[in-house]
């Protein structure tokens, strides 16, 4: 059993019995353990080397067991440090090796994922592993995880990886979708939105995407999705390249009802936040619980209190004045 910290048979064994005895001679262990005494002599002196007994100075020696949290835990420590150093060193080889195997082998550069189920199990595994960043491609109606369901980025969140999700506006007609992403905004999440993405995306520390390679599987739909898994390569830097293409002319969504400023309160710097990103009236007042009325009288008085004559004017106004 103290193998793994370098203490062998038959050492172990009379450390054991010195635990169990206090103290004991080596004749005394050779008749207590029936091994002669040259076997006994060789492991006391093993069991000394190694600091886990100590003996008198008088003739006959008499031996003792160094306490076990004295002699075995920092042995313990130092052995499992040693095994977290070679995981590591491990862990680098088998990144290289990878990094040198999708240099020649194209199979390795590209993974189909075929079902829900298992595009779910890679997008959780991805952000587990992500370190840095995430980046997100978020279309409406669902594929393999419904809105509010991505408990990994909160995980990721809390543990420091930056998330930037683009929504596109038929996204906000789903029900709940607005509390869903107002939950990772204050998470930490940094939203933006557009009229329309062009599929769906997800990509982890610039390395890793997920793609879909044909349409399929929308809202638990019975065909099967079938996506990709593309890992370093120009496929991969053209799909980091259409993120960040989409996310410059994207609409910061800044729908966090937490707090008023002094500028605009909470409740219209969210609807104002919504109307930019294009989500018709009736989706706004479903999305925050209001009447459409009541949504078109807080935009009026936003325009009257902007002096804008048209939504337009009242968008440009917002992003002049820092609404948005």
């Amino acid at each position: 059993m103290l193998e793994a910290v370098g203490v062998r048979e038959p050492a172990e064994s009379v450390y054991r019995l010195l635990v169990a005895s206090g103290r004991a001679s080596a004749e005394e262990l050779a008749r207590r353990t029936g091994m002669d005494p040259a076997s006994i002599g060789h492991a006391l002196d093993s069991l000394t080397r190694m600091g886990l007994v100590s003996h008198t100075d008088g003739e006959p020696r008499v031996f003792r067991a160094v306490p076990p949290d004295v002699a075995l835990l920092p042995r313990i420590k130092s052995s499992a440090d040693a095994l977290e150093l070679a995981r590591v060193e491990a862990a680098r080889l088998i990144e290289a090796y990878q990094d040198t195997a999708r240099r020649h082998h194209a199979g390795q550069l590209l993974e189909v994922i075929t079902g829900a189920e298992a595009l779910r199990q890679h997008l959780r595994q991805i952000q587990t592993s992500a370190r840095e960043e995430m980046l997100w491609f978020c279309k409406a109606q669902y594929v393999a995880m419904p809105s509010g369901s991505n408990a990994e980025e909160f995980e990721a969140l809390a543990r420091g990886v930056r998330y930037r999700v683009l929504y596109e506006k038929a996204f906000f007609d789903d029900e709940g979708a607005v509390d869903n992403v107002v939950a990772g905004v204050r998470a930490g999440e940094v939203a933006r939105t557009v009229p329309e993405l062009p599929l769906r995306l997800a990509i982890a520390d610039r390395s890793v995407a997920i793609f879909p390679l044909v349409p399929g599987g929308p809202q638990g739909s019975p065909d099967e999705p079938t996506t990709a898994l593309v890992r370093d390569s120009n496929l991969l830097g053209a799909l980091l390249a259409l993120f960040e293409r989409y996310w410059e002319d994207a609409v910061p969504l800044n729908i966090d009802d937490t707090a008023d400023s002094p500028d605009l309160p909470a409740i219209d710097r969210k609807l104002l936040s919504l109307l930019v990103a294009g989500v018709a009236d009736k989706a706004i007042a479903s999305q925050l619980g209001l009447s459409r009325r009541t949504v078109q009288r807080h935009i009026q008085r936003m325009m009257e209190r902007a002096g804008a004559g048209t939504r337009m004017q009242l968008a440009w106004q917002a992003a002049r004045r820092g609404w948005l």
